[in-house]
């Protein structure tokens, strides 16, 4: 799995804390300070959980209680849902400001690897 951004995006890579940090909703904004919008995978629950669990170690049902309680308080906006890796794809082509994680196998010329994790 890659992280990905439009590759008109000034950012050319993140740490992990970094990914963490926007996936988790800690931040809402690129190091860089531009305004970021994660993309989560809602249907692919395989592709979803292997992120999550590589990314923050943890299960699909501890990320939906972290973000049910994270909700319910309103500091923070869960990251946008979209149906899978094509969707998400299509998204960031469209959007400097979004961040997603695909299959590397579906990179396209018009996105930037800025997050690589090790499976």
């Amino acid at each position: 799995l890659v992280v990905v951004v439009h590759k008109n995006n000034p950012t050319q890579s993140m740490t992990r804390s970094q990914v963490i940090d926007l996936f988790m909703g800690k931040y809402v904004a690129f190091p860089d300070g531009s305004k970021a919008i994660p993309l989560d995978i809602d249907s692919d629950n395989k592709t979803k959980q292997a992120f999550y669990q590589s990314l923050v170690k943890m299960s699909l049902a501890r990320i939906n209680a972290y973000w049910s309680r994270i909700q319910f308080t309103g500091r923070a906006r869960r990251p946008d849902s979209h149906e899978n890796g094509a969707a998400i794809v299509k998204f960031i082509q469209q959007s400097n400001a979004a961040i997603g994680y695909i299959h590397r196998s579906q990179l396209t010329n018009d996105l930037k690897v800025v997050y690589e994790l090790n499976e």
